[in-house]
């Protein structure tokens, strides 16, 4: 069976999160991705190692399904050979900082020159303006992409999320862009530019927030559990953010992730009423409706609390989605590699490495019925280099003698 982007090639020019979960996913999806790397290879190869002289986990999750090749830019016959790879391909990616392909000198200008239909990507920290230089990382795309000040609780600082919104959240937004460009290129013939901030994508995904902050204007968030309110949005804990109220509760025995979310629609005030075992609530004037449960949302869910402190969270989320009522325990991370279902959907996936042996990491998250994924290992450093620069591009120069010139 085909893939979706069978005949796709990629020249990968992108390192540690941002640009690689891009690739890695048109990769997935059947593109021809090719990292090229500097002879000293992609910096997240070496980071965070829990082996000694192996690939990272960090770099094998990021890089699934592409060949890799080696290649120094800042030669004179590294730049002669990438602008003979160049027309072979349909995309470039790139998240080098700003300006750093041009000074290669590769301009979009002469991008485009050597390869018109070429779809260049690249991804940056912030878009035109004075943010333009500033380096970005993660948290820092989270501090100023409105997440940070919007995430944790009223009385504490502002907190990070556990979610790489800035880094992988960026990488899935260039996805789209690209997939946009090639699409379009079907009706026109030529390729084109596409550019994502991370500071753009975080704010993209904090939408609601941005809501808010406009209906602050007309007086307090009502649905927030907030006591007091200024002029901006206030971190307000684990509040569902949306028109339906939500909370984490806690369930025996009371560990660091022995909690369950709930989230209380007017449908499920009832039967949430009878199971805390205060089914006069039900009916009482003071708790029946949302408007009146509106201004003691903490002692409802306090209420709530009380009774699944008594029962494990998976108990409790037995008992209320029997009952349809919206909810979800807290899995830690070592429940989420070792959940049956997540195997079997194909989210976490065993794959083997040949210096690392068997790995876990992340599987595709888009589900397509006629192009289904095979996740396959990362690739060693410069390990697809003959098969590219010999077999595909024709070079007639002795590797060995690039190598030891340093060019690749």
């Amino acid at each position: 069976m085909g893939k979706a982007l069978e005949g796709v090639r990629v020249l990968d020019m992108t390192h540690v999160q941002s640009g690689p979960s891009c690739t890695q996913i048109l990769a997935w999806l059947g593109a021809d991705v090719v990292k090229l790397e500097s002879p000293s290879g992609d910096i997240t190869r070496k980071q965070l190692r829990d082996l000694p002289d192996v690939d990272s986990l960090y770099f094998t999750m990021l890089n699934c399904n592409k060949r890799s090749i080696t290649l120094n830019m800042k030669s004179d016959e590294g730049k002669r050979i990438f602008t003979e790879l160049l027309p072979r391909f349909d995309i470039l990616a790139e998240n080098f900082g700003p300006g750093a392909v041009d000074r290669m000198g590769f301009t979009w200008d002469r991008l485009r020159e050597i390869n018109p239909r070429l779809i260049y990507a690249s991804i940056k920290g912030f878009g035109e303006g004075p943010y333009t230089d500033f380096k970005a990382y993660e948290v820092v795309a989270q501090a100023m992409g409105g997440s940070m000040s919007t995430t944790g609780f009223d009385d504490g600082p502002p907190l990070a999320t556990g979610a790489q919104i800035g880094d992988s959240g960026t990488g899935i937004h260039t996805v789209a862009g690209i997939l946009a460009a090639l699409y379009q290129r079907e009706h026109t013939g030529r390729g084109q530019r596409v550019t994502v901030a991370m500071q753009h994508a975080v704010l993209n995904l904090c939408r609601v927030k941005l809501r808010d902050q406009q209906r602050l204007t007309h007086g307090p968030l009502k649905e927030y559990p907030n006591k007091e309110f200024g002029d901006t949005v206030p971190r307000s804990g684990n509040a569902s953010g949306g028109g339906q109220p939500g909370w984490a509760v806690r369930c025996a025995p009371g560990g660091p992730n022995d909690y369950i979310y709930v989230i209380v629609q007017p449908v499920g005030w009832g039967p949430i009423a009878r199971l805390i075992g205060r089914p006069e609530l039900a009916e009482d004037p003071e708790w029946a409706t949302p408007e009146a449960r509106l201004d003691k949302l903490d002692k409802m869910f306090q209420l709530i609390e009380e009774w699944s402190i008594g029962h494990g969270k998976w108990e409790v989320l037995a008992k209320l989605t029997e009952h349809n009522i919206p909810c979800g325990p807290i899995l830690s991370t070592k429940e989420i590699i070792e959940d049956s279902s997540l195997v079997a959907n194909e989210m976490v996936v065993r794959v083997d490495h040949p210096e690392r042996g068997e790995f876990s990491t992340v599987g595709c998250p888009i589900k397509l019925s006629d192009s289904p994924v095979d996740v396959q290992r990362s690739p060693l450093l410069g390990e697809h280099n003959e098969e590219v620069y010999v077999r595909e591009l024709g070079l007639d120069s002795d590797l060995a003698a690039l190598k030891a010139k340093g060019v690749i």
